[in-house]
C-alpha cells in the first residue's frame, strides 16, 4: 500500500471513528429517557419501533399485551440500552409506563393527593401495590384501621392510597391505605357528630368487646353499647349476644357533645317486657321458670325473655337454712315458683320456691296437735335446750325448763348426747315462726300438784328446816318433799326475833301458808302470820278490851289451856 493510500485510509478510518464517536455520544445521551416512537414492524416476539435515532429499537410484545399493538401505532418507550449483536436499541414499554408513573406520582406526592392502586402480591411485612406501572410497598400496619385477618377481598381491586415516602434513586415507594380510611372517617365523624341526636337509630359494626359492653363503629365515631342495654334478658357477657365485625342496629341513648361520648342501646328498639308485668304475674300465682344466675343471697329465675325474679335464700326451702342456694338449685334448671311480690317501677319480682311445696309445720300440726307425744333423735344440744329431729325434716326444741320437774335443766341436759332417741310431748306449734316447743318432763305428772293437793292457802302447817340463809329459811312442808320458803321478815311478829340464825337445820317449826304458785312451783309461808292469827284468836276466846285483862294474862291463860289440852 502506498503512502498516499495509507494516508487516505488513515484519514477515512479516523473520520469514521470520529463520526461513530460523535453519533454514539449523541445516541447514548438518550439512554434512560422516555421517547415517542412509531411501530414500523412486528415480529413473533418483538415490535420494531423507530424513535428517531440512528437505529431502530425493539420492544418485547409481552409488554404490550396480545393484540394491543399494530404497525403505525405511536407509543412511548424507554431507551434501555444498545444491543451489541444487531446494533438495535433495546426499548421498554413497561419501563416507560413506570417512568411516566413515577413522574405523575411525584407530582401527586408533592401535592399531598391520593393515588389509585391495586394490591397484587404479598411480601415480607406487607403487600405490593401497582400504581399505574410503579410498584409500591404497603406495610401490614397500613392496610386498615383495625387489624385485618384476611386481605383476600382487598386484592386486585382498585382503591385509593396515600403515598407516605418516595425515593426515586432507590426506586422505593411506601403507601398507606389506612391513612385514606382515617381521613375519610374523620370527615364522616364530623358530619355524623354534627347531625347526631338522642333517639336516633343507626347501623354500626361491633368494633371491640369488653366485659362491660361493646364498642360500635358508627362510621368514623365509636359508641358504647353497655351490656345492660344489649337485651332485656340477662346477659352475663356481651360475647353471648355479639361478635366482632357484626353489623347491628342501635339507638342513641345519650350523647355528650362536649366529650363526644355516645351511649347506645339495642334493647330500646324492642318492646319492654316489663310493661303490664303486674297483670301477667299476679301475686300468689305459680309459674315455670329457668334459673339464670345464682348468688350468695338467692337465685334469679327467668319467667320470660327480659323478665327475671329473685328467689331469696330464705324462700328456697322450708327446712334447709343457712345453706348456699347453689346446693338447692343449679343454673339452667327449670323450677316452679310462686309470685310473692311485684314492683314494676323498680323492675323487681320476688319469687318463692318453697311455697310450691307443702309447709312441713302445717303437716306436723295436723298430724301432731298440742298434747301429742312424739319420738325423735337429739340433733343438737345448746345452752338453752335440746333440738329434736321430727318427721318432714324439721326440728322441735325442748327448753331447759321443760326437761325435769324437780331438777335444774343445766344439770339434766348433761345426761343427753347427740343421737339419743327421746320421747317428748308437743307443747306448742307456731307455723308462722316455724317453731315447735316440746317438753320431756310433761310426759309425767307434776309432783308439785300432787304435793299441794292437801294444802290450802292460810292453813297452818308444821315444817322441817332444810336450809338457813341470810334472807330466810327453806323448809320441807308437812313432812313431804314439797319445798317452801319463809322470808326473814316473816320469821316472827317481833322485829327482834326476825333473825334466821335463831333457827337450825332439822328443827321443826309451825308456819302459815301464804301463797301457792303453781306456775313457779313455790310455796311461801309465814311464822309471823301464824302468830298474828293465834293472837287474834286468843283475844277473841279469852279476853276483850272491856274486861281489863292484859294481853299477857290472856296469852298466859291461852297457853295454860293449850297445855292442859295436850296433857
Amino acid at each position: 500500500m502506498t503512502t498516499a493510500e495509507q494516508a487516505q485510509f488513515s484519514t477515512g478510518e479516523d473520520f469514521a471513528a470520529l463520526l461513530a464517536e460523535a453519533l454514539g455520544t449523541e445516541d447514548e445521551g438518550f439512554i434512560g429517557r422516555v421517547m415517542t416512537g412509531t411501530v414500523v414492524k412486528l415480529t413473533d416476539d418483538d415490535a420494531i419501533v423507530d424513535v428517531g435515532l440512528k437505529s431502530e429499537g425493539r420492544v418485547p410484545l409481552k409488554e404490550f399485551g396480545v393484540g394491543d399493538v399494530t404497525i403505525g401505532d405511536t407509543v412511548d418507550v424507554y431507551v434501555d440500552r444498545y444491543e451489541n449483536k444487531d446494533g438495535l436499541i433495546v426499548l421498554s414499554r413497561e419501563k416507560a409506563r413506570r417512568e411516566e408513573a413515577w413522574i405523575e406520582l411525584e407530582k401527586q406526592f408533592n401535592e399531598g393527593k391520593r393515588v389509585d392502586g391495586t394490591i397484587f402480591g404479598r411480601v415480607k411485612g406487607g403487600f405490593t401495590v401497582d400504581l399505574s406501572g410503579a410498584v409500591a410497598f404497603l406495610p401490614g400496619s397500613q392496610v386498615d384501621i383495625r387489624p385485618v385477618r384476611d386481605v383476600t377481598p382487598l386484592m386486585n381491586n382498585p382503591q385509593p392510597f396515600q403515598i407516605l415516602k418516595m425515593d426515586r434513586s432507590r426506586g422505593n415507594i411506601v403507601v398507606s391505605r389506612r391513612a385514606v380510611l382515617e381521613e375519610t372517617r374523620a370527615e364522616q365523624r364530623a358530619e355524623l357528630i354534627q347531625n347526631l341526636q338522642e333517639g336516633q337509630v343507626l347501623d354500626g359494626v361491633v368494633k371491640n368487646i369488653t366485659d362491660y359492653g361493646a364498642f360500635v363503629d358508627l362510621g368514623g365515631v365509636d359508641g358504647l353499647l353497655h351490656v345492660t342495654d344489649i337485651a332485656w334478658k340477662r346477659i352475663n357477657h356481651p360475647s353471648e349476644a355479639l361478635q366482632i365485625g357484626q353489623t347491628v342496629k342501635v339507638q342513641v341513648i345519650r350523647f355528650n357533645s362536649e366529650t363526644q361520648r355516645i351511649s347506645l342501646g339495642m334493647k330500646q328498639l324492642e318492646a319492654d317486657p316489663w310493661e303490664g308485668v303486674e297483670a301477667k304475674y299476679p301475686v300468689g300465682s305459680k309459674f315455670e321458670g329457668r334459673v339464670t344466675n345464682i348468688t350468695d343471697y338467692g337465685a334469679f329465675v327467668e319467667l320470660e325473655a327480659g323478665v327475671e325474679g329473685l328467689v331469696h335464700v330464705s324462700e328456697m326451702s322450708w327446712t334447709k337454712k343457712n345453706i348456699h342456694p347453689g346446693k338447692i338449685v343449679s343454673t339452667s334448671q327449670e323450677v316452679e315458683v310462686m309470685v310473692l311480690d311485684v314492683d314494676a317501677q323498680k323492675r323487681r319480682i320476688s319469687l318463692g320456691l318453697k311455697q310450691c311445696t307443702s309447709n312441713p309445720w302445717d303437716a306436723f300440726l295436723a298430724a301432731h296437735p298440742v298434747g301429742a307425744e312424739i319420738e325423735g333423735e337429739v340433733k343438737n344440744i345448746t345452752e338453752f335446750g335440746l333440738f329434736i329431729g321430727l318427721l318432714g325434716g324439721i326440728d322441735g326444741m325442748a327448753h331447759l325448763s321443760d326437761l325435769s320437774w324437780d331438777r335444774a335443766g343445766e344439770e339434766v341436759i348433761k345426761e343427753y348426747k347427740k343421737g339419743d332417741i327421746v320421747k317428748a310431748k308437743v307443747l306448742d306449734v307456731d307455723v308462722e315462726k316455724e317453731r315447735i316447743s316440746l317438753g320431756i318432763k310433761q310426759l309425767a305428772e307434776d309432783p308439785f300438784k300432787e304435793a299441794v293437793t292437801g294444802i290450802k292457802r292460810g292453813e297452818a302447817v308444821t315444817c322441817e328446816i332444810t336450809e338457813v340463809n341470810d334472807g330466810g329459811i327453806e323448809v320441807a312442808v308437812g313432812g313431804t318433799d314439797l319445798k317452801g320458803f319463809i322470808r326473814k321478815a316473816e320469821l316472827a311478829r317481833d322485829r327482834s326475833d326476825q333473825r334466821p340464825e335463831r333457827f337450825a337445820v332439822g328443827e321443826k317449826i309451825d308456819a302459815r301458808v301464804t301463797t301457792i304458785d303453781a306456775k313457779t312451783r313455790k310455796v311461801t309461808l309465814s311464822v309471823k302470820a301464824l302468830e298474828v292469827a293465834d293472837e287474834k284468836k286468843a283475844m277473841a276466846d279469852y279476853g276483850s278490851a272491856d274486861s281489863g285483862a292484859s294481853l299477857g294474862d290472856i296469852l298466859g291463860e291461852a297457853m295454860r289451856k293449850k297445855q292442859e289440852g295436850a296433857e
